[in-house]
């Protein structure tokens, strides 16, 4: 007796269908994320010169964030404290988070995703910091922020393509930045900050980070991002725009 596969009149077997990996660059050097640890390193050491040198931190004094001078016209001081560092710790731990979470982020959004949301972050971190904190502040860790809330978003949004680990990783990002969260809490902290670049972070990364989908017939599927380049620019304009219109207010009103 023929088995049902066997059988003349059967169907011909179908073949699996071949569902391509999730369309990251692993081999791409992440440049963006180098290159933002050297000019950081290279803004310390410039900090560390003018104090040895010439008895005082002329980079911190020009680039860290204090409200006074913001409010009469000194703008580049809500972007340019992502550069400066307090002390070898700050700059330590700052870029060790860089270097674990940057990388991956890089190859998953691109050098222009990246760069923006990085920049975003450290800076709305900053807006926020200069409606409600009243002290200086300086430290890339606006931005880092921005990238956890980028990392739990990617995680959360793809879900399903990347199975079971996703939800244990989300889970471990979330104690992360609630840990981090709570130190921040305590004195001497810009939680403001903190949370300003997590919230831009988070943003940008909802509307403009990568959403893989499956495209394709049964025999062939593709995985593609649905967030194109176009939107991510205008996603950056419109958080950009966001957070300048909160400190074109705070600066109104003194």
């Amino acid at each position: 007796m023929l088995s049902p596969t066997n059988s003349p009149d059967a169907p011909a077997p179908i073949p699996p269908s071949r569902v391509q990996a999730l369309p990251i660059k692993t081999w791409e050097t992440p440049l963006v994320t180098y290159t933002l640890i050297a000019i950081t390193g290279i803004s310390f050491l410039l900090q560390l010169a003018g104090q040895y040198l010439l008895g005082e931190d002329f980079a911190a004094m020009w680039g860290m964030k204090v409200n006074e001078l913001v409010v009469s016209g000194q703008f580049w001081r809500l972007i340019t404290p992502v550069l400066l560092h307090g002390s070898i710790l700050h700059i330590g731990f700052n870029m060790y988070a860089l270097l674990s979470l940057g990388p991956g982020l890089e190859r998953l959004y691109g050098h222009a995703r990246f760069i923006a949301l990085y920049l975003l972050a450290g800076f709305a971190g900053n807006v926020l910091s200069f409606w409600f904190s009243p002290n200086p502040s300086l430290g890339a860790s606006t931005a880092i922020f921005g990238l956890l809330g980028a990392e739990g978003v990617f995680l959360y949004r793809n879900r399903t393509i990347l199975g079971a680990g996703a939800q244990r990783a989300l889970s471990n990002i979330v104690v992360i930045a609630v840990v981090n969260l709570i130190i921040g809490l305590s004195p001497g902290i810009d939680n403001w900050g903190h949370i300003g670049g997590l919230i831009a972070g988070t943003l940008f990364a909802w509307f403009a980070g990568p959403v893989f989908q499956t495209r394709g017939d049964f025999y062939s599927q593709n995985i593609v991002d649905q967030h194109s380049e176009t939107r991510a620019a205008w996603t950056a304009l419109a958080v950009w725009a966001l957070f300048s219109i909160l400190a074109g207010l705070r600066i109104l009103l003194g």
